[in-house]
């Protein structure tokens, strides 16, 4: 249509047009219930997948307080407003009601920044994760939240609500920052966010994603990988930044396959826990998930044993791979 200097989406970023049963309850009961979803809102690519997945093995990412968000970032679809409407207050039984209908064994919430709260919806956010443990206490819990502008004590109110997964990503390499995120989004804060939350509870799983394809250098890549494990960083994801619309960042490269791989390797070299890296892997992918409920249960009955539960009590699961799974 005349964009002729735009590159071409390559062929394993296409996705077919979701369909199926269980895609299309997953859709009615958000209607019904008035949630919001990060798969809808970011025109996720993935969609198709994880909705339309076997019951018991679909997924859904619920995004908390709204759709729209107080923050603008130059790669972000979600609408953005310094004045969003209110939160709703019967949310936090809502998405429980949801997720207990659903019967999954692992959720991931997440959520939009709401600078215009006085905790930044710290509170909000802790009452929908032990509403959900209280409705579906054997559900595993994976938040990715707002850096709450580094503030220790809303920070520790979410890690210490029943969470099992702590999630805020990083997105982009330290020089790229102030272009890609929003200008209150600093690199450094939130390595300190995730660094803050794991000290507070250590059993937590600590985890955040990178986007490539943002004009970052391969050291940097290098770099954001060493500074996530020197701040106890325990699972990292890594895939193509796609541009959502016209009036987003334009996509600086296609990263190729192979190039995912080599960062999966390297990751796994620096100690992570766990790697997903891929052109379609998001924050949120299946593959990732199914392995962290397997580490996250096989600690619990370690816990039980008397045994360690740390990363080093499972050294088994953390060169198995499982990161192929996520790619095209």
């Amino acid at each position: 249509m005349g964009r002729t200097s735009d590159a071409r989406l390559p062929a394993h970023l296409r996705t077919s047009i979701p369909t199926g049963k269980n895609f299309t309850r997953i859709k009615r009961d958000v209607r019904a219930l008035g949630l919001a979803t990060v798969c809808e809102e970011a025109r996720c690519p993935n969609i198709g997948e994880c909705w339309g997945g076997e019951k018991g093995t679909s997924t859904a990412t619920i995004m908390l307080m709204g759709d729209t968000c107080t923050r603008g970032c130059r790669f972000c679809s979600v609408k953005t407003s310094r004045a969003p409407a209110p939160v709703d207050a019967h949310e936090p039984e809502n998405v429980s009601e949801a997720i207990s209908r659903w019967g999954l064994g692992y959720i991931v919430l997440t959520s939009v920044d709401r600078d215009d709260m006085s905790d930044g919806g710290s509170a909000h956010i802790a009452s929908t994760i032990s509403n959900i443990k209280l409705k579906a206490p054997d559900t595993l819990v994976e938040a990715l939240v707002p850096d709450f502008q580094g503030n220790r004590e809303h920070i520790e109110k979410v890690a210490r609500s029943g969470l099992d997964v702590f999630a805020h990503n990083i997105e982009t390499v330290e020089r790229t920052t102030p272009d890609v995120r929003d200008r209150r989004a600093g690199y450094r804060q939130t390595l300190g966010v995730l660094k803050a939350a794991k000290d507070m509870v250590p059993s937590l799983l600590t985890k955040t994603s990178i986007m490539l394809g943002c004009g970052e250098e391969d050291a940097e890549v290098e770099q954001t990988l060493r500074d996530l494990r020197e701040h106890n960083v325990d699972v990292v994801t890594l895939g193509q930044y796609m541009r959502p619309t016209k009036r987003h960042m334009k996509v600086h490269a296609y990263v190729s396959p192979e190039k995912f791989s080599h960062w999966e390797t390297r990751a796994k070299e620096l100690g992570f826990l766990y790697v997903a890296s891929g052109p379609l892997v998001r924050s949120s992918y299946r593959a990732g998930e199914y392995f962290i409920e397997n580490v996250l249960k096989k600690r619990r009955g370690l816990a039980g044993e008397g045994s360690p539960a740390g990363p080093a009590a499972l050294s088994s699961e953390s060169g198995t791979g499982l990161a192929g799974e996520a790619r095209s």
